[in-house]
């Protein structure tokens, strides 16, 4: 049995501000999910805190590429530090996010070690770069790209490790009906990135398509693989706090044996949580409802 370690990384380098002089509250993810105790009812190991530099844009304006960009990269190689310490020591890192940025961190961290695949459960592909789009900027809405070494190399290519990921290792679970002809779609189509739908996922079942996904993970040119989770893949209904809740997604019932699947299989070496924001949250039910998917996902019935 693996010890899973808790681990925030509460950055939000990589969104736009909600509004002028503002920052995005993702960054208050693992403080509202630590709240509802996710920590002890997982009886996981404490992992402590990446920091992240200060949000701060500076003078940037459009096209000057992806803001934020030299304290992402620090931020970035400082979390696959502490990524790879705990995949490497055998443990099961829960990342607590942050925005979908921080997955670059475990990119990172796994290119260190070996070749290996990442299941991505979230509403948008964030296969955004210059090659298919002139609003590059974010990296929250990038890092796939950036991760399969598309875009600037002070984030594509860290340590001359670029790509971090194959395109070939790369799945995509959840994403909107609604971007079916999205440019970042037709690339990853044209690609062959296997991307599941919301309609996709209820016709198939979302048991069967990760467990089918778990098989080809098993491949040994593969050393395990990495789940990315970003709250906006469940419907607005239920997780309005995001900063693109988008309609027609995922319900509790369908993204739970989905993720439970993934994460419970062996291969799996981590997960990150992101995107759930706080500030969009008063009552706090978005973020009781995520914490009890993440549990529900990683411990025994």
């Amino acid at each position: 049995m693996r010890n899973i370690v808790a681990l925030d990384a509460p950055s939000n380098l990589g969104l736009r501000p909600p509004a002028p002089g503002t920052v995005p509250g993702c960054h208050k993810l693992a403080g509202a999910l630590r709240e509802n105790r996710i920590v002890a009812r997982l009886g996981a190991l404490e992992g402590g805190v990446v920091v992240p530099p200060r949000y701060d844009r500076g003078d940037w304006q459009e096209g000057d590429g992806v803001f934020n960009a030299a304290a992402l990269a620090t931020y970035t190689r400082t979390l696959a530090d502490r990524i790879e310490h705990h995949v490497r020591a055998g443990d099961f890192p829960l990342v607590l996010g942050g925005d979908c940025s921080i997955q670059l961190g475990a990119s990172l961290a796994l290119r260190r070690i070996g070749r290996y695949g990442l299941a991505a459960v979230d509403a948008s592909p964030d296969f955004r770069h210059p090659g298919n789009s002139d609003g590059v900027g974010a990296a929250g809405g990038e890092e796939l790209a950036l991760a399969t070494g598309r875009g600037q190399r002070d984030l594509s290519d860290l340590e001359g490790l670029g790509p971090y990921l194959r395109e070939e290792d790369v799945r995509l679970f959840g994403i909107r009906d609604a971007y079916r002809d999205d440019p970042e779609l037709v690339e990853l189509r044209a690609l062959k990135v296997p991307v599941v739908t919301v309609s996709d996922l209820r016709a198939w079942g979302p048991a069967d398509l990760a467990a089918a996904t778990v098989t080809a993970f098993g491949t040994p040119a593969l050393d395990g693989f990495w789940v990315h989770l970003d709250a906006d893949v469940l419907d607005p209904s239920v997780m309005p706090a995001v900063d693109s809740p988008d309609p027609d997604g995922l319900l509790p019932d369908e993204l739970t044996p989905l993720l439970r699947t993934l994460v419970r299989s062996e291969r799996c070496v981590g997960l990150n949580v992101t995107i759930y924001d706080p500030d969009l949250d008063p009552d706090g039910t978005a973020g009781a409802l995520l914490t009890d998917l993440v549990v529900a996902a990683l411990t025994e019935d």
